[in-house]
């Protein structure tokens, strides 16, 4: 680490707000499956109940929360809400976190 231009680690305020603000939702459990469920698709929050495992007022809750941190976003059609990620930055993070925290097995 020490040839690294001590530079490389500087953001803008508004970056460093914004990271904080989108790891502070993710950090949560639940929140983190929603978004692993939801991935690069977009989906009904119902398949969101049933492949997370909760009640659906609990994942609405959850859902409510990365909405408002503007991390998915979601629309009616007909009487489904649909989910997705918002930023395709969201989805290159969860890329990386499970690059680390989920090697795949070596054979």
């Amino acid at each position: 680490m020490e040839n690294l231009d001590a530079n490389v680690f500087e953001m803008k305020e508004e970056n460093i707000n914004k990271a904080s603000k989108a790891l502070k939702a993710m950090g949560h459990p639940l929140r983190l499956k929603i978004l692993c469920v939801i991935g690069e698709k977009e989906l009904p929050v119902m398949d969101i109940v049933k492949q997370v495992g909760t009640t659906q007022s609990n994942i609405s809750q959850h859902i409510d929360i990365l909405r408002e941190k503007e991390i998915i976003t979601s629309r009616r059609e007909g009487s489904k809400i649909l989910c997705k990620v918002r930023d395709h930055n969201i989805l290159q993070l969860m890329g990386v976190m499970q690059e680390t925290f989920c090697p795949a097995s070596e054979s």
